[in-house]
């Protein structure tokens, strides 16, 4: 999803090494709301039009516009030093340990205090904040509550509720409520690819991921086509309450690789594809 912008303010870039997520299914039955994929059609996908596109980069220049007022309030440091983590580059291989003790509701808690499990933080906190329940009024205040940081949550309620606003849901297709039109299904999952450590130490840390995922509304007639993206998300952690919190988070695009010239599914695959792929709990 290709928010692009800075959410929380900007962090500076220690050493750190590239780390490859290993996963976990989800236990329960719903999935930690993010993007899913396509999967085959007989038909090839026709190129693009010039107006298709323009929609879609508008939608997500409205995205974009949105989340960074929504963390606008953030200030990236809250007043924690954070040492520049030292040393060459982590092993890529996953640990092997269990990422969580629990979770809270469908978001994995329970996070050991150390660079582990800031990086397991971090992976499945990027899931929970760019999900489809996010822009739904209905569900985004829990979600805040269980990713955020106590302090942080009363004011980002209120900011998400002016960036997501009836106006601006009506510009992605979507009612008052978050939900799309009847026949149609709305489409954001996020898949993290690994994460970095750039900060880190016992209550604060500073973590990269680096996510693959797919954004837009299935449907025959939908003006806001699911598409796919590659970004990287800079999530800022305190711990606070014996658990990784969210601070404050930034985004940017890429590193993209080449994309396949794959045939595309058509809208109800996508859509049934949300409905039947659950989620995972991701772990460093």
């Amino acid at each position: 999803m290709s928010f692009g912008d800075e959410y929380g303010g900007g962090s500076g870039r220690g050493r750190g090494g590239t780390g490859r997520t290993r996963t976990r299914t989800h236990s329960g039955d719903e999935a930690v709301d993010e993007y899913g994929d396509g999967f085959g059609d007989p038909h090839r996908r026709p190129p693009r039009t010039t107006r298709s596109l323009v929609t879609v980069v508008g939608v997500v220049v409205l995205l974009i516009a949105a989340i960074a007022f929504a963390n606008r309030s953030g200030d990236g440091d809250g007043g924690t030093a954070k040492a520049p983590r030292e040393g060459g580059a982590a092993p890529t291989a996953a640990t092997g340990t269990k990422p969580v003790t629990g979770k809270n509701g469908t978001i994995p808690s329970g996070f050991a205090q150390d660079e582990q499990g800031a990086q397991s933080a971090a992976a499945n906190y990027a899931v929970a904040l760019v999900s489809a329940g996010i822009i739904k009024p209905q569900e985004r205040p829990e979600i805040l509550r269980r990713v955020f940081v106590p302090s942080r949550v009363k004011s980002l309620e209120a900011d998400f509720d002016k960036a997501y606003s009836p106006q601006f849901l009506a510009k992605l297709g979507l009612d008052a409520d978050g939900n799309a039109a009847p026949g149609m299904t709305y489409v954001s999952r996020a898949a993290p690819m690994g994460t970095k450590i750039v900060e880190l130490d016992s209550r604060a840390a500073t973590v990269e991921v680096w996510c693959t995922g797919v954004f837009g509304t299935a449907g025959v007639s939908s003006t806001n086509p699911v598409t796919s993206d590659w970004f990287t998300m800079t999530i800022k952690l305190l711990w606070s309450d014996g658990d990784w919190k969210v601070e404050s988070f930034s985004q940017k695009e890429g590193p993209a690789p080449v994309s396949a010239d794959r045939t595309a599914s058509n809208a109800d695959e996508i859509a049934a594809a949300v409905e039947e792929f659950g989620g995972f709990t991701y772990a460093r």
